[in-house]
């Protein structure tokens, strides 16, 4: 079975700790999230996963096996920093990386076409990677990612640089990829993205796993839901109300954050004091609500 395991992965670079004792396990056909702020320990993660660091401890498993050169061609990756060499053409520039991947010469040149023809941008194939805007060089780079067919995929940040039509033609390939049972694994800091795409999910924060587990379980075990009113009539001072943890006021109503449905009650009946209430919903926590109470609002 195709399962990427991380059992207590620590990594440490002098005293500094930048994965603390890290598990978490990514099934065939599934699509997992790696969320955290800048400098939390996502890439370094995902480089001990491609063997380019050695842990310090704890144990890195593709397949039941150590990843090593000889199963490089299984993996695809997609760095968060990109390595275009902008001189190469774009056709020649991927052959090199999929013969890199032990693709055959026809196989990969048909592959190329295919891809391209598939991003839009088959009028690229003959033009300089330095020619091209930075939003067409991120499409090259997941081509040179996917070409090879790979069965485990690591993307980091794979949809920064891409407008929305973009994202929307990437997250096709992606979820193509997963359906076929690729196992997938990729962060972002997009959490409408991982709430869209992924069954599995970890908050890392300094190195340290805050949240794990599936989208629906982490969102039941946060404890807290969202209280969504609509009103023509003034609503301001509602976050008073008693079991409000948290308020945002927009131009045609308010999100509460409360503890509990007593709560949502209180809200309602408090509301209906100014005046007829538009809208009222009881929703559950964002991905967002738990990334910042869980790491902090000044990561968000």
């Amino acid at each position: 079975m195709m399962t990427l395991q991380l059992e207590h992965v620590t990594k440490r670079f002098g005293d500094f700790t930048a994965v603390d004792d890290l598990s978490l396990t990514v099934g065939e056909g599934t699509m997992y999230g790696f969320l955290g702020a800048n400098g939390a320990g996502k890439t370094t993660t995902f480089r001990m996963i491609l063997g380019l660091l050695t842990p310090t401890g704890g144990t890195i498993r593709w397949k039941g096996k150590p990843i090593t050169y000889s199963t490089s061609h299984e993996i695809g990756y997609l760095p968060e920093e990109r390595g275009l060499y902008p001189k190469m053409k774009v056709e020649d520039q991927l052959s090199f990386l999929g013969e890199l991947r032990g693709m055959k010469k026809n196989d990969a040149k048909a592959a190329i076409r295919k891809w391209l023809e598939r991003f839009e941008v088959p009028q690229y194939q003959s033009k300089k990677v330095e020619e091209l805007s930075k939003g067409n060089q991120q499409k090259i780079q997941v081509i040179a990612s996917l070409m090879h067919n790979p069965e485990l995929l690591i993307l980091d940040e794979p949809f920064s640089g891409l407008d929305p039509v973009n994202v929307e033609m990437l997250k096709g390939a992606v979820k193509e990829f997963r359906d076929a049972g690729a196992t997938i694994v990729f962060s972002s800091h997009r959490m409408d993205h991982v709430e869209e795409l992924c069954e599995q999910l970890s908050i890392i924060d300094h190195g340290k796993q805050v949240v794990k587990g599936s989208l629906r379980e982490v969102k039941r075990s946060f404890g807290r839901q969202n209280v969504r009113i609509r009103s023509d009539y003034d609503i301001t001072g509602l976050q008073a109300v008693s079991g409000v943890r948290n308020s945002s006021y927009a131009l045609d109503g308010a999100v509460f954050q409360v503890a509990d449905d007593e709560t949502a009650d209180r809200l309602l009946q408090e509301a209906l004091k100014s005046g007829p209430v538009r809208h009222f919903s009881i929703e559950e926590p964002s991905l967002q609500d738990i990334f910042i109470a869980k790491v902090g609002a000044e990561h968000a």
